[in-house]
């Protein structure tokens, strides 16, 4: 399992309801259905990838995400989760509240694209930055609105949620006191836990 996604099943409640958007093969919610019992929904859109979470034995709906999720009912989850997909979806302040609105809590990963080695790339090279972290051109990149830690901190604010916990970690999914300290600066992935703001 990837290293974020053994960060995020510290925050999931055994046998809770799970909703995952963009599950990809499935392989989280197969762990947290194996490991904590949980009640878990993937969406996901890609056929290959909807193909290994039914091999898998994970429930998963075929839907676009951009589409919205008016097919779900208010608070029908415990936790709604969109790991690295925030950054690829048409509007992704709106996603986020509807994962506040169909769940309790929602857990968000996306790449910071504020982190010291973009700005390095771009400040020196004069072009969007293409590496092991970011590996598609500007023109090919699934990635269509760049967030960083700042910005959002600064929509949480906005659309007053309040943020239980916030990691940000390197390529590798390690963390340490100074990205603790400079999160937007150091962080490459951030990983926030949400709630809506009582």
């Amino acid at each position: 399992m990837r290293p974020d996604l053994e960060i995020i099943q510290n925050w999931i409640t055994p046998k809770s309801r799970v909703l995952d958007l963009g599950c990809g093969d499935g392989s989280l919610l197969n762990y947290l259905r194996l490991k904590k019992n949980v009640n878990g929904i993937g969406l996901e859109i890609d056929a290959d990838n909807i193909e290994s979470c039914i091999e898998k034995g994970v429930n998963v709906i075929e839907q676009n995400i951009d589409e919205g999720l008016t097919n779900f009912q208010s608070n029908s989850f415990d936790t709604v989760l969109l790991t690295q997909t925030l950054q690829a979806s048409s509007k992704p302040d709106l996603l986020v509240d509807e994962m506040l609105r169909i769940g309790e809590y929602g857990v968000i990963t996306f790449p910071n694209f504020g982190n010291w080695k973009s700005r390095l790339s771009l400040a020196s090279n004069g072009r969007m930055p293409v590496s092991k972290f970011m590996p598609h051109n500007w023109y090919d990149t699934p990635n269509i609105h760049f967030c960083t830690v700042k910005d959002f901190d600064a929509l949480c604010m906005e659309k007053n949620v309040t943020v239980l916990t916030r990691t940000v970690v390197d390529s590798q999914h390690q963390g340490n006191w100074a990205m603790k300290a400079w999160p937007n600066f150091l962080g490459e992935i951030a990983i926030y836990h949400i709630t809506k703001n009582s």
